[in-house]
């Protein structure tokens, strides 16, 4: 079975992509990926060892303006491309994660009768992927509400490491590896693959109160400049990194993750029961606070808005939260029965389902 999978731009579309094509890897398919010249996959995709084709961006602009008049040329000039691919590949059925490219792979497909998978990560589903939803029976969410035609709730794609992670057992070897103290309250940042300002730099303000109550941090900051700490001989260890490449073992380190609430982000922290303070992104379509919402109102996890997020926030909020041993607890358990470990397995299922004849 020939399988072509197209995604990129974000971690939110690459992972998901890449979690299910090792299993169907795994499975004896031959697989090829579809994204851009501008996103996540370029790195990703080659690293994880399968074959990338690109194709022209198609952004799709939400308000009228130049953008948005540009975008039946620069939809042409990708279909063409992807028909190429298409010809290279001949693949025995696409899956599409979302994002620019999935839209010339889901036209491509149904003009040439190839049957289609669509994922849709979000709660909320983007444009591409209710484009996508209208070709094909094979619709997959992420989350159990989401509205999209033929949906079915298969969960999100998580890397295996992930998904079948015991914080427990990597305690130690997690704290060790990040230089961090064996037995101390740990906290975990990131704002993603880019990285966060504001949250950099209200938990980066509030340096000295973690320290002073003990706790020590794992900071993956994106960028490190913005990270500007007030440090004192004897502090707890504050460890700032650009990026976290061992995810599992900072997972496994943490007793609270401080965090935007990107699906993935959201379906890893809460798989592995870590107890998070969610942090959405404050502009798009608001997809990132739906995301957060099962997970906080089941009891494992805060909100909190971008605006109101600051270093006073932190210290009264975050500092005596990682002190509760019994809440982080409470917490971990409401977390972990929110979403699916297997979903990489369930969308492959659907995958094969779809290209039998």
């Amino acid at each position: 079975m020939r399988v072509l999978l197209a995604g990129g731009g974000t971690a939110g579309h690459t992972s998901p992509l890449l979690a299910t094509a090792a299993v169907l890897r795994d499975g004896g398919a031959t697989i090829t990926c579809l994204g851009t010249p501008r996103g996540l996959e370029v790195t990703l995709i080659p690293q994880a060892g399968y074959p990338l084709e690109l194709v022209p961006p198609v952004p799709l602009p939400r308000r009228p303006g130049k953008a948005m008049a540009q975008v039946p040329s620069r939809l042409r000039a990708a279909v063409r491309a992807t028909h190429e691919v298409f010809d290279r590949v001949r693949p025995d059925v696409v899956v599409g994660f979302g994002g620019y490219v999935s839209v010339p792979a889901y036209l491509v497909a149904r003009k040439r009768g190839v049957p289609l998978v669509v994922h849709e990560g979000n709660t909320k589903p983007g444009i591409a992927n209710r484009l996508g939803a209208r070709f094909t029976r094979h619709v997959a969410t992420s989350f159990p509400d989401t509205e999209l035609r033929h949906g079915r709730y298969v969960g999100l794609p998580i890397r295996a490491e992930i998904a079948h992670l015991d914080r427990a057992t990597v305690r130690a070897e997690g704290r060790a590896h990040f230089g961090l103290d064996a037995d101390r309250p740990t906290l975990l940042v990131t704002g993603g693959s880019q990285g966060a300002r504001s949250i950099n730099t209200a938990v980066s303000q509030a340096s000295r109160d973690l320290a002073d109550a003990g706790v020590q941090v794992l900071h993956a900051a994106g960028r490190v400049d913005e990270v500007v700490l007030d440090r004192r001989d004897g502090d707890p260890p504050y460890v700032v990194a650009p990026f976290v490449d061992r995810m599992d073992l900072a997972y496994g380190a943490a007793d609270l993750i401080v965090c935007r609430s990107g699906a993935n982000t959201v379906t890893e922290v809460a798989a592995v029961g870590l107890p998070a303070a969610f942090v959405p992104l404050p502009h798009g379509n608001g997809e990132q606070a739906l995301n957060a919402h099962p997970v906080v109102q089941a009891g494992g996890g805060l909100l909190i808005d971008d605006a109101a997020l600051s270093a006073a926030w932190i210290d009264n909020v975050v500092v005596p939260l990682v002190n509760d041993p019994a809440r982080l607890s409470a917490m971990s358990a409401a977390a972990s029965g929110i979403v699916r470990r297997d979903a990489a397995e369930r969308l492959a299922a659907m995958v094969v389902e779809a290209a039998a004849p």
